[in-house]
């Protein structure tokens, strides 16, 4: 029973900070007029996570090996890339893969979406079609950096 209760507790703060965090961002909808244009040679990709299910779960999200960011609920980024292969990778328990291709002037979503696992949910992503990547965002969050 202290088990349970101390989960709850943790839930609870995490529910707080998580909740002042995704308030401090500009919503898609928001900065989308004012977000830099697509490089001619580069394809965008968008990482987005639409579910609030294991709102404490968010793995890093690495693009090729490299991290780009962080699986956030109700949070999307992006990252503008060259044309060519790549990996999604993401790792709780298990790691998760997801590979396709990116046409210079392609747009792409990668939705993260959470299973359940033994100990904690595993995020893996998922590729969703432009209309439907395009109305999910919407309403989300901004969750990258200027970096990106």
């Amino acid at each position: 029973m202290r088990m349970i209760c101390a989960r709850a507790a943790i839930a609870l703060v995490a529910a707080t900070l998580l909740s002042g965090c995704a308030t401090s961002t500009p919503k898609h909808s928001e900065m989308a007029a004012s977000m830099a244009a697509m490089p001619p040679d580069m394809g965008r990709i968008y990482f987005y996570r639409t579910i609030l299910l294991g709102f404490a779960v968010q793995p890093a999200v690495r693009l090729n090996g490299e991290v780009v960011g962080k699986a956030v609920p109700n949070g999307f980024f992006y990252v503008d890339r060259p044309a060519g292969n790549y990996e999604v990778t993401t790792a709780t328990e298990v790691e998760r893969k997801l590979s396709f291709t990116l046409d210079a002037g392609q747009v792409r979503y990668v939705r993260l979406n959470i299973s359940m696992g033994l100990f904690v949910g595993h995020v893996y992503g998922e590729l969703v079609d432009e209309a439907q990547g395009r109305s999910e965002i919407v309403d989300m969050r901004y969750t990258g950096t200027a970096a990106n």
